[in-house]
């Protein structure tokens, strides 16, 4: 009997420890105004990542909380496509991901997507 009991509580901590994956994401609004047909898509789903790890609950440095995260992330996705003039930002999601390797290590993410709109001048 001791050696079922010990065995469950065996496999129960090794999954505990190897699981504990979780995901929150969100939307943010935006304050580009998309209400007549004076503009056009121009890109869809460009995304940035940033990341940290902490191991044993130390690192990832000062700036690496969940706002630092978001601004790194949207500074490498405007990296990785510069907006030009009239063009904006529409449709952002900002997504979180953490993981787990109790008690060794943890890990968060952060990913923005985004799509870019071009607005059409307007003569007078």
């Amino acid at each position: 009997m001791k050696k079922i009991i010990f065995k469950s509580l065996f496999v129960a901590v090794i999954a505990i420890i190897m699981s504990g994956c979780a995901s929150y994401g969100g939307s943010m609004l935006s304050p580009t105004s998309l209400n007549s047909a004076n503009f056009s898509y121009v890109k869809e789903n460009i995304s940035g990542t940033a990341g940290v790890t902490y191991l044993f609950g130390l690192g990832g440095g000062f700036l690496k909380e969940n706002w630092g995260l978001v601004q790194e992330a949207k500074k490498k996705m405007l990296l990785s496509y510069p907006l030009k003039k009239n063009q904006a930002l529409v449709n952002i999601t900002v997504d979180f991901k953490t993981k787990y390797i109790f008690p060794i290590a943890m890990s968060k993410s952060c990913i923005i997507t985004a799509d870019v709109v071009e607005f059409k001048l307007v003569a007078f």
